[in-house]
């Protein structure tokens, strides 16, 4: 119950796809009665990562906890006009199961069947395809150089990300959250505890616990709470096209390079993470058109060969937030805190993720524990033992 305008039981810092899903999950959840509060800084979302990245969602992962997030992630997708309607109003954020295809050289291939040997054992449906087998399923691709790929049979694709993180707001308001526009800068703390929230402009507001769902900026909020987290900002850009040529069945598909691309209404979207020596921290939002012409269409032109005649459109650049430790979130209770809850360095998976994260940091305030699906291997206690949960499937 609200005690006042400036104190709430729960502060959630973002209000994007993974706090509204924190919020909307905590405010569904019939053991917790307390009050809770969205900070948002830019209400309009224009450069959030939730409205800026290409949505997507798979199982094929090589670490067993993302797995079972995404299979979370896929059911929840699926009902999502049932569990997150309002007033009869069912959202629609159009989930397209196209379906990943991993491609691998003889280099990688040991790795793409030692994954998918995990996958299958999780329950996802993925297809180990030969060269024979990925020629004859896709017709529009040139086999030369692969010796195996994972294809999504079901469970994998794309889907509207605004639009989910629009059900989640709009659901957690209908629950009685309360958001409000402000552009959190630290937190307080007493000994164990966090006990306000100040804003830049210098108002502050009390809280019961606080969650960093601060994207880009939840280094910084850590950091005023004293801890540490290894999480940074990394830019990444978009790229649209046409292509005159129909490409039946096509799916997210992703080259032993990275590049990776999919289909995007009626063309596609591509993109590929820099080389690392120019992958520095970045706060603008700049396209870097060269990139497209010197690195990421050579590899699709040769790959696709429809692709070699298209015409280029909109491009964009958005941010992840980072974790330059290996590349996996950091949820959970800080080591040293007890009502300080991190949610950060989703690395590009944020969206995908945001279903079973924000249930089981909801589970985590109201019930002291996990329930649903155990997120501890993504504990922060990882980082302290110096013990990455590494993940190869990293695009």
């Amino acid at each position: 119950m609200t005690l006042s305008a400036d104190r709430f039981d729960v502060v959630v810092i973002g209000g994007a796809a993974m706090g509204s899903s924190v919020a909307y999950h905590l405010a569904a959840d019939p053991s917790f009665a307390g009050s809770i509060l969205v900070l948002e800084q830019d209400p309009t979302y224009q450069r959030s990562a939730s409205a800026l990245s290409a949505a997507s969602i798979r199982q094929q992962f090589s670490t067993a906890i993302n797995i079972r997030i995404s299979l979370y992630g896929i059911a929840f997708l699926r009902a999502i006009g049932e569990t997150l309607a309002v007033d009869g109003e069912r959202p629609d954020i159009g989930l397209r199961e196209g379906g990943y295809l991993f491609l691998a050289s003889e280099a990688g291939r040991s790795i793409l069947a030692e994954n998918h040997r995990l996958q299958r054992a999780e329950g996802a449906d993925i297809l180990l395809l030969e060269p024979d087998d990925l020629k004859h399923r896709f017709p529009w691709l040139n086999v030369e150089g692969l010796a195996a790929g994972g294809f999504g049979r079901s469970g994998e694709g794309w889907f509207d990300g605004y639009g989910l993180m629009q059900a989640f707001r709009r659901k957690a308001r209908a629950l009685g959250v309360v958001y409000r526009r402000g552009r959190a800068v630290s937190v307080e703390r007493e000994g164990q505890r966090v006990t306000a929230v100040m804003l830049d402009d210098g108002s502050r507001i009390s809280a019961g616990a606080v969650v960093n769902c601060a994207g880009t900026g939840g280094t910084a909020i850590a950091k005023s709470a004293g801890v540490d987290i290894p999480v940074r900002v990394r830019k990444r850009a978009i790229f649209s096209f046409d292509c005159p040529h129909r490409l039946p069945g096509f799916p997210l598909v992703i080259d032993p390079s990275g590049v990776y691309c999919r289909p995007e209404g009626q063309g596609f979207i591509c993109g590929s993470a820099p080389p690392a020596e120019r992958d520095a921290d970045s706060d603008d939002f700049d396209v870097d058109y060269a990139f497209f012409e010197e690195t990421i269409w050579p590899v699709l032109a040769a790959r696709v060969p429809a692709f070699e005649t298209i015409r280029p459109g909109r491009a964009w650049a958005g941010h992840y937030d980072m974790n330059v430790f290996d590349h996996n979130a950091i949820l959970g209770v800080a080591t040293g805190t007890e009502n300080f809850y991190l949610c950060n360095g989703f690395s590009g998976h944020g969206l995908q993720q945001a279903p079973a994260v924000g249930r089981g940091l909801a589970e985590l305030i109201a019930h002291g524990r996990y329930l649903t699906l155990d997120l501890s291997p993504l504990g922060y206690g990882r980082i302290e033992r110096n013990a990455p949960l590494l993940e190869r499937n990293v695009v």
